[in-house]
């Protein structure tokens, strides 16, 4: 699959190229789907926040509910990092495709940190019982203290972005859909 938009539409000479963001709950297909969207573009990069979290590897704090002061500090480090890398690749001409858990007003608070212009936000809104199964089907099971049902409320009651039910919906269909809808995702 190729973007409908033209490589120059993108990231003319000499301009930034534009960052993407895409959030939901775990299991909400956030990581699959930023990985097929990045792939649309000429030169993008897909931007796994979480990465920023493993680069921890001493006194890693408990990401468990309730959060701590520790366990925010190191989220706000952890979206602040994947903003400056995004806005570092935007600046070069690279597409970021930057995929994370930004929930509530976390969504806004990174968008805000993104410099580059325009940024767009996709929030992944399947319904609980998809995240359940999805979550359970992985090698990785992200559930335990925090449920499918939290998740999926908070997605659905994060402002901003483009939001997609994506329960039933194919990756090619999710990115068909981000692709044909980017106008209504723009957030900055």
């Amino acid at each position: 699959m190729t973007s409908p938009i033209p490589p120059d539409a993108v990231a003319p000479a000499g301009t930034p190229a534009p960052v993407l963001v895409v959030t939901g709950a775990m299991a909400s297909g956030k990581s699959t789907v930023a990985d097929a969207l990045a792939r649309t573009f000429p030169l993008a990069a897909h931007v796994r926040g979480d990465m920023f979290r493993r680069f921890v590897v001493s006194g890693q704090a408990s990401m468990a509910p309730p959060l701590s002061a520790a366990a925010r500090a190191q989220l706000d480090l952890r979206q602040v990092l994947a903003a400056q890398a995004a806005d570092a690749y935007a600046a070069a001409g690279v597409v970021a495709v930057v995929q994370d858990i930004l929930l509530g007003p976390d969504l806004e608070r990174f968008t805000a940190r993104v410099r580059t212009r325009p940024c767009y936000a996709v929030v992944l809104t399947p319904d609980a019982a998809t995240l359940a199964a999805r979550d359970a089907a992985r090698h990785k099971q992200a559930y335990g203290e925090w449920t499918p049902d939290e998740f999926a409320a908070a997605a659905r009651a994060t402002p901003g972005g483009l939001h997609l039910d994506t329960t039933g919906r194919s990756v090619a269909e999710t990115v068909r859909q981000v692709l044909d809808r980017l106008d209504e995702a723009r957030v900055a």
